[in-house]
């Protein structure tokens, strides 16, 4: 399966997007089509961690103040089903390989 998750207001994915052939690929807008359980749960097999999916750059990170807070795996699975933008992005599945977030090291990889 190739897929991407991905934000179409994100700059970044936007960029990384417009660098790569992604005419294999299934793209889902993850704003209009949330990720659901089952597609969580796929990439927590990819991963094993809610925590490497899970982004400290969105600004509800700040607002409900959740670095002061002890997040376990439960707590990450439940916020990104909760709130699009807790979801690290772009999520990459390219067969059974997991690019996730936007690091120069993720996007030089030849996909």
């Amino acid at each position: 399966m190739k897929k991407i998750y991905y934000l179409k207001t994100c700059d970044t994915c936007r960029r990384i997007l417009k660098e790569m052939d992604t005419s294999e690929f299934i793209l889902q807008e993850i704003k209009t089509e949330p990720i659901t359980v089952a597609q969580l749960e796929e990439l927590y097999a990819l991963t094993n961690s809610y925590e490497v999916l899970f982004s400290r750059r969105a600004k509800k990170y700040k607002q409900m103040d959740l670095k002061n807070q002890n997040l376990i795996e439960k707590d990450y699975k439940q916020l990104i089903l909760d709130e699009y933008t807790f979801l690290k992005r772009p999520v990459i599945i390219s067969n059974n390989e997991l690019y996730v977030g936007n690091t120069k090291k993720r996007v030089d990889i030849n996909i």
